[in-house]
């Protein structure tokens, strides 16, 4: 049973008198096996040894539980999935925007923008938007996305510049990098 958290999702476990089944098959705290008994029984002995008796593997035939302090676990497995979602790496999409009559220091400064999101491993989709009359003259902005890619090395097309409405767009993504580099 899976529930939807602010911070992810979190599997939700059964805990002590929420297991089902008659009989489970029991792992202490350090690990080792401790045999299939009745889940009773194996409930005792969790309160014996002031630990909780949790469910780890449902579909298993017995039932798999371990006894561990049910509130440090939980803890545990925010802990992991944040370290994993830390290190995860999004494929970030950026999008820069141009007009077909753009100024040739304001095309400059995009392009250093682009060059900076492709250094940093984002893709980038340049966009050219056109307005009014200027969607009559298409070949001004591709022959800008050239310039664009003529000024930028190390870089490939994932896709080539399409018209998508009233916008010219074109998406890079960083060359990858030999292993000898």
């Amino acid at each position: 049973m899976f529930r939807r958290r602010w911070w992810g999702i979190v599997k939700e476990y059964r805990v002590n008198e929420q297991i089902r089944a008659r009989e489970v098959r029991l792992i202490g705290e350090a690990g080792e096996q401790l045999g299939i008994m009745p889940s009773r029984q194996a409930l005792q002995l969790a309160r014996e040894r002031g630990f909780d008796l949790v469910e780890v593997a449902p579909k298993a035939s017995p039932p798999v539980c371990r006894l561990l302090n049910y509130s440090k676990f939980k803890y545990e497995q925010a802990k992991k999935e944040k370290q994993a979602r830390k290190h995860q790496k999004a494929g970030e999409l950026s999008e820069v925007r141009m007009r077909p009559r753009i100024d040739p220091h304001d095309m400059e400064f995009k392009i250093r923008h682009i060059k900076r999101l492709l250094e940093r491993g984002d893709k980038v989709k340049v966009m050219i938007t056109f307005r009014g009359r200027e969607i009559i003259h298409p070949h001004l902005g591709h022959n800008l996305l050239q310039k664009v890619l003529g000024s930028l090395d190390e870089v490939k097309v994932e896709k080539p510049p399409t018209m998508e409405g009233r916008n010219l767009s074109l998406l890079l993504s960083p060359a990858k990098k030999s292993k000898g580099e």
